[in-house]
């Protein structure tokens, strides 16, 4: 919605919006912006009456903000409709989807695209460090985007990803997620399987087909179809990873042959795999081997993935957006091998509408593997939870104990920090993970860590 707001204000529009609980990044970026947000959503806000609203998907049928709207008979459209209407429709879609990733492969693929000098549109749910914002308008071919499988709206309960036409489209994994709405993973891969089914003939699906999943969703796709993977075979494989200086370098192969040697601030495997996903769409769109290089090379990375905030007094801190248990254990395993003997601390945040469900409550268990430390709070918002459906923060303590991880429990972020505090120690990684503001303990940490130097 953030990115949605700043386009349309570059194209000339005046934009307000309505949020319950804003936090940086986006909100000291619409604040650079001067796009002003009320804090909480009232009948109010839509008086004097605009011409249009936006609803984001946040915003139940019972929003007071909705039942005025649908009093006032004006005009409204879903994000995904307004971005098709007012910012898409004269391009080329490349549609990155997927469980986990999306973020990442959009921001690469843009910056490829920027470095190439084809001038790419695009919308990314984060502030690439490389453009330091998550949306940009050009008269370039082509509209890179995130394609989100959760509903669209009130009004519309199908994907997102279907308004957006892909013209490439990329899966990066599939898994179950979003409790909220779907039922169990079929649901999820039928989602899937009609996005691939609206790519065009002349169109590409670019797939990792290390997930037996994301294989089977393409099997009716009408298109080409390029594979990548690290570990199973595919058209676009890996070999001769390395890490030096903080680098990690591998070699890119094509159909088994060599394709490009590349060198990267980013670490870990899901990592490696998010730099083939744009690799792969580059080689489609036609890129020269030696700006992929470039770009891969000069790539600094999206915030609140895997950023580092600083480190004060031999104490690191960095900021993930993990949530689903197959991100908290691929982000702990990355942090582990690239930071070597260190202590890591790990302080997760259950806030995702799947993660404060007791779904995936025994799957967490195995997802702090690695972590010498573990620290959870109490899920925000557990009120919206039905009894028998909540997360349990101390169960997964206790789970944890049981496999001899040390781990401790506290019933709100005040009482978080300060037992963090209190078990820091020289030499630590800090890896704080939430999909929201988590109260931003993390600014607040090193703000005491900085006040100790």
């Amino acid at each position: 919605m953030s990115s949605l707001a700043g386009m349309l204000q570059e194209k000339g529009y005046t934009i307000t919006g309505s949020d319950h609980n804003i936090y940086p990044p986006i909100s000291t970026f619409l604040k650079r912006l001067s796009i002003p947000v009320n804090n909480g959503y009232s009948p109010s806000n839509l008086h004097p009456t605009p011409d249009l609203v936006i609803v984001g998907n946040v915003i139940t049928r019972n929003n007071p903000e909705s039942e005025e709207l649908l009093k006032l008979d004006i005009p409204y459209l879903s994000m995904p409709q307004a971005l098709k209407k007012f910012a898409m429709n004269t391009k080329k879609s490349i549609v990155i989807a997927g469980t986990h990733g999306k973020t990442t492969v959009s921001a690469l693929t843009a910056w490829i695209l920027e470095v190439a000098g084809l001038n790419p549109s695009f919308m990314i749910g984060g502030i690439a460090k490389n453009f330091n914002r998550n949306f940009k308008l050009s008269n370039g071919p082509y509209f890179v985007i995130e394609g989100d499988e959760y509903d669209t709206a009130f009004f519309d309960k199908g994907p997102k990803f279907l308004h957006y036409g892909p013209y490439i489209a990329a899966i990066t994994s599939i898994e179950f997620d979003h409790a909220d709405i779907y039922k169990g993973i079929e649901e999820i891969k039928d989602s899937f399987t009609r996005f691939i089914e609206i790519v065009p003939k002349e169109g590409t699906v670019c797939v990792n087909s290390d997930d037996p999943l994301a294989v089977d969703v393409i099997r009716g796709a009408q298109c080409p179809i390029l594979s990548f993977a690290i570990r199973s075979d595919a058209d676009l494989t890996v070999g001769d990873v390395t890490s030096q200086d903080g680098k990690t370098g591998f070699t890119i192969f094509k159909k088994n042959m060599e394709f490009v040697r590349v060198t990267t601030n980013l670490f870990g495997n899901y990592n490696i795999s998010n730099i083939l996903a744009a690799t792969a769409i580059s080689s489609v769109i036609g890129i020269p081997h030696e700006t992929i290089v470039r770009a891969i090379e000069t790539f600094k990375g999206v915030k609140r993935r895997l950023e580092v905030l600083g480190e004060y007094k031999d104490v690191m801190v960095i900021d993930d957006f993990a949530h689903h248990p197959t991100a908290v254990s691929e982000t702990i395993k990355a942090v582990k091998s690239h930071y070597g003997n260190r202590r890591l601390v790990a302080v997760f945040e259950p806030r995702s509408n799947s993660s404060r469900r007791n779904i995936f409550q025994n799957a967490y268990a195995d997802s702090f593997t690695g972590a010498d430390l573990v620290i959870l709070p109490e899920p925000p918002m557990m009120d919206k939870i039905p009894l028998n459906e909540r997360f349990s923060s101390p169960k997964l303590i206790a789970d944890l104990k049981k496999r001899g991880i040390e781990a401790h429990y506290f019933p709100d972020n005040h009482a978080l920090l300060d037992g963090l505090l209190a078990h820091i120690k020289p030499g630590d990684v800090i890896l704080i993970m939430s999909n929201g503001a988590f109260d931003n303990i993390q600014g607040r940490l090193v703000d005491h860590l900085k006040q100790k130097i």
